[in-house]
């Protein structure tokens, strides 16, 4: 799984267990920031979401065969979905915490959509449904993911620009100029100092932690989707799954070209082993379970890919020891609320290099690929999926309004790039021919890496 250390690819032979761990660590804070930020927004328990974060990670790697480095977090497609539903809860008469279950019910409908495109993959093989996601489509879907949250990220900086700036460079120093150990550990220096440097200004209350419980329950039976069976209103239940199901095309969009990101970061064909229908099924999995629960839907992390392209470390032992700190952290309301008190410009600067390297791999796929742009369909494509993404996300509604359901930017861009690249004439991608076209990037895999797959 390794290649030398000259190469920059390292794995826990070369790093050993102390390290290991510290990298685990790091990677459970590259994906803090953001899926915290879910239950935050939306109500929804935040010991429930570090617990099925790690839980979901956990499936995620079984179901994969324990070779993907991806890391499940909370999955923001699906907040213009809990709103939606509990706008809908309050006209039946409901508070925010009863109709929040029901907007979990139509989140795990959502996760067993994914088993049906899982299915495609294994009944028809990747070659027949990856002809529909070719790199012209992929790469500019990877671009909007990154474009899309940079607007979270530039609001969490702007609450003190000083304090992110700082987090930024310690990320940029470490990673330049750093050595050994400081060189691969960039993101976790850059919270623990800006983070550390605001305490000491005074710009954290920690009044919170003061008062939270050393060790308690991650879950709660009220907040489960379970729940609302004991008095069911199912007009309620159909409602909100019309209106939360169609957010999955989106997050599949995503987890397909999260996996191009992982595998083009790497040098590892995952859409080809394990395969899609196996990450798919793991990620589907993952978002049931979570919402049965009353945590929020999961999605493969793309500021964990950052990560990873930032130490070269692609052993997914440690994004495993990442998920069995979540899961344990999850039974620690102190340790919840210490980082609920970490400065919303720290995660902003950190999220903004995050983002940014997301958006930069999305291009890097294209232009590794060497998409042919000279091709008016191809410019097409692609100028349509970001303009859409990107536009419709940063409107006023921030969806695309239809009447029966609001589907997300990411969702009709998704929509639109696959038929558009369906239906116009002068398609050149064919699945299996080779691992460039597959991976939307231009390199060879190592065969001794082929061979440990």
């Amino acid at each position: 799984m390794s290649q030398t250390q000259n190469e920059g690819i390292y794995d826990a032979r070369t790093l050993g267990r102390g390290k290991m761990l510290t990298l685990g660590l790091q990677h459970m804070f590259a994906m803090f920031g953001a899926t915290v930020l879910v239950p935050v927004i939306t109500g929804l328990s935040m010991s429930a979401t570090l617990l099925f974060a790690g839980l979901g990670t956990l499936i995620f790697h079984f179901c994969t065969k324990m070779k993907v480095p991806a890391f499940l977090g909370s999955s923001f497609a699906f907040l213009g979905g809990y709103a939606s539903v509990v706008q809908m809860g309050l006209a039946e008469g409901l508070n925010q915490a009863q109709a929040l279950p029901y907007a979990c019910i139509g989140v795990f409908c959502a996760g067993l959509v994914y088993f049906v495109l899982a299915g495609l993959f294994a009944a028809f093989g990747p070659a027949k449904v990856m002809r529909f996601f070719p790199p012209v489509v992929t790469g500019p879907i990877i671009i909007a993911i990154g474009l899309i949250l940079a607007g979270s990220a530039i609001n969490n900086c702007a609450q003190n620009w000083w304090i992110a700036l700082l987090a930024i460079l310690i990320i940029i120093v470490c990673n330049i100029w750093g050595k050994r150990m400081i060189k691969i550990i960039p993101i976790l220096l850059g919270v623990l100092g800006s983070y550390i440097v605001a305490a000491c200004f005074g710009l954290c209350d920690f009044s919170a932690v003061k008062d939270a419980a050393w060790i308690g329950l991650p879950v709660k039976w009220e907040n489960t989707a379970v729940s609302v069976f004991s008095n069911p209103n199912w007009g309620l239940i159909v409602a909100a799954i019309i209106a939360i199901l169609p957010i999955s095309l989106a997050t599949m969009m995503e987890h397909i070209g999260d996996m191009c990101a992982i595998s083009s970061t790497t040098g590892i064909n995952y859409l080809e082993n394990p395969g899609l229908h196996r990450t798919l099924m793991g990620d589907g999995l993952a978002t049931a379970l979570a919402s049965l629960f009353g945590a929020p839907a999961n999605t493969t992390y793309g500021e964990n890919t950052g990560v990873l392209n930032l130490t070269k470390v692609y052993d997914p032992r440690v994004i495993r020891i990442a998920a069995v700190f979540a899961l344990i952290l999850s039974f620690c309301p102190k340790f919840s609320a210490v980082i609920a008190c970490m400065p919303a410009a720290t995660i902003g600067g950190v999220s903004l290099v995050l983002y940014g390297m997301i958006s930069a791999v999305g291009v890097r796929n294209v232009v590794e690929n060497q998409v042919d742009f000279k091709s008016s369909r191809n410019v097409i494509v692609m100028a349509l999926i970001l303009v859409l993404a990107v536009g419709i996300n940063y409107s006023s509604a921030g969806c695309l309004d239809l009447g029966f359901t609001k589907l997300s930017g990411l969702a009709v861009a998704a929509l639109v790039g696959i038929v558009l690249n369906a239906i116009l004439p002068g398609k050149d991608y064919e699945f299996g021919k080779n691992d460039v076209g597959d991976m939307s990037i231009d390199f060879e895999i190592n065969p001794s890496l082929r061979k440990k797959k």
